[in-house]
């Protein structure tokens, strides 16, 4: 995406905005508190991750009455944000786009895949998670197979292919269907 977003192509990043919206939409935080309780939200209102988490990786059922609050705001936050754009085509970054339903509403998919131990590690690094942690987030995503399957478009990002020639074809080819 940081590719994409170096040639000037508008990226809304789904998780970035439902972490905005966790911690500033009043409906949303009001939902959330009455979902998992006060322990969901700081002192301070910000979001508790870490005690979100826990309560959701948990339990099913929590998780998805939070992604029922968490999804339709996000869609909704998406839809007013792609209509205030004018790129010849724009980005939708989300691990849940499947899963969501939320690419549905989208032209071509583009999936990133990675040998799923790569994967975990570079979250493990990135977020400073347990392997325990992220595999239990990778088990709630479907398979990385079903979704390169549906795919429009793929990129490999296995540590040995070439990222940039594969953003930069693509880039051509959705420039080319935008006209």
């Amino acid at each position: 995406c940081r590719v994409f977003e170096m040639l000037d192509v508008p990226l809304y990043n789904a998780d970035l905005r439902s972490r905005y919206l966790l911690e500033s939409d009043a409906s949303v935080i009001k939902r959330v508190k009455a979902l998992l309780g006060d322990e969901a939200y700081t002192a301070e209102g910000k979001p508790h991750r870490p005690a979100i988490a826990a309560i959701v990786f948990a339990d099913k059922s929590k998780l998805q009455e939070l992604e029922a609050i968490l999804h339709p705001a996000v869609q909704e936050d998406f839809r007013a944000w792609a209509a205030s754009q004018s790129a010849p085509y724009i980005l939708k970054e989300a691990a849940l786009l499947y899963e969501s339903g939320s690419y549905k509403e989208l032209d071509k998919m583009i999936v990133v895949t990675a040998p799923e131990a790569l994967r975990i590690q570079r979250v493990m690094e990135r977020d400073h998670l347990s392997k325990e942690q992220v595999t239990a987030r990778v088990r709630q995503q479907w398979p990385e197979e079903k979704k390169a399957q549906l795919a429009d478009f793929i990129v490999v990002n296995d540590g040995n292919s070439m990222l940039l020639p594969q953003v930069l074809e693509i880039d051509k080819r959705l420039r080319e269907m935008a006209g």
